[in-house]
């Protein structure tokens, strides 16, 4: 059970199984369900949304091949998918990202016993192995880790409960027994773990603190993208606890907390109010969102994507009870340096 607001699609839900069809001696390499506001689209055009690296004309001859099925059936490459669908690609070899290779990475381990370890993550890391990004993740440098320590552990794999986008920063805890893991996994589904986001938003809020409660789907045109659905019939049921903790005019700094774990929340809950994420290119904040139209401020938010070159989101705290002791873990992680330099030009230039 892996859970989070957040991975970006190539970790959290493009690769969403990696099983083995004894039977056929083919490995599924993708496995989703179309969402119910899809329009009708050529399979071939749909596929390409999730295999970016892959062509057209690739998706085409593996559906060709019979590889690409659809509820149960195979189908051809102008098969118009419709919602409800359930697409599984199906190919002889075995997806590379079940293929864990360990790589002596620089991370930052806060805390490690022999049922946990607590990571915190830079940003720019992919936390898991995924279709275009099978190495330099937090899962290969983990692996190394392990090895190199000798760790014993009952898991074939790095036990990953939850999961932050690439360009997030801050805390994970991953498990290293299958008891913890399980452990973990049942404190994030019930949400009973401790966890504050800290993020930069386009915009001067107009209450100090608030709720944000709507549905988050994928976008149905902009398909790398979640949406925030007011009608209940489509995306799942999501709400973020936000508070102010200090306000730049144009731009302000909150702390966030998720009531519940939907992909992409805090980056499409605020978007959907007017207040996307800063420098979130995915989501249109790397653009002057707010503020006024003159060169010297243009060139003063110029200044500041340069010191923060990502959407401004930090997983700033981490609370869990132990597996093993069921005593109450927690953790922060400081404001990390590309946020904070944003912060200080922002304070120098309110003083300006």
């Amino acid at each position: 059970m892996i859970t989070d607001e957040h991975e970006d699609f190539s970790d959290d839900e493009l690769i969403a199984s990696e099983t083995e069809t004894e039977a056929e001696g083919l490995f599924e390499h993708l496995s989703l369900k179309v969402d119910k506001g899809q329009a009708p689209l050529r399979i071939d055009k749909y596929l390409q949304i999730f295999r970016q690296n892959s062509s057209r004309n690739k998706i085409s001859q593996t559906c060709r091949a019979g590889n690409v099925v659809v509820n149960g059936k195979a189908v051809k490459q102008n098969y118009k998918v419709k919602p409800g669908d359930e697409i599984s690609v199906l190919l002889t070899h075995p997806p590379r990202q079940n293929l864990i290779i360990p790589q002596d990475l620089p991370i930052n381990i806060v805390y490690e016993d022999d049922d946990v370890v607590v990571v915190d993550k830079d940003a720019g890391m992919v936390v898991h192995p995924g279709h275009g990004n099978y190495d330099g993740t937090l899962v290969n440098a983990l692996a190394y880790h392990f090895e190199k320590n000798g760790v014993k552990s009952d898991l074939d794999r790095v036990g990953l409960v939850h999961r932050i986008d690439k360009d997030t920063s801050g805390l994970l805890v991953i498990a290293k027994t299958e008891y913890a893991l399980s452990f973990l996994a049942k404190q994030f589904f019930d949400r009973t773990t401790k966890r504050l986001y800290w993020a930069f938003v386009w915009g001067n809020l107009e209450e100090d603190s608030g709720t944000i409660t709507g549905n988050i789907g994928r976008h149905l045109k902009n398909r790398m993208q979640m949406a925030v659905f007011e009608d209940g019939s489509l995306g799942k049921h999501a709400v973020t606890h936000y508070k102010v903790l200090e306000r730049f005019r144009y731009m302000t700094w909150v702390e966030c907390k998720l009531e519940t774990g939907r992909t992409h929340q805090i980056r499409a809950h605020f978007k959907h109010i007017g207040h996307t994420l800063f420098n979130d290119e995915r989501y249109e904040g790397h653009q002057v969102l707010k503020g006024i139209n003159l060169p010297k401020y243009k060139q003063f938010i110029k200044n500041v994507f340069e010191v923060l070159p990502r959407h401004a989101l930090h997983a700033h705290t981490l609370g869990f009870i132990h597996p093993t002791t069921k005593k109450e873990m927690y953790f922060e992680s400081p404001m990390p340096k590309d946020m904070d330099e944003a912060l200080q030009k922002w304070r120098k230039y309110l003083e300006s």
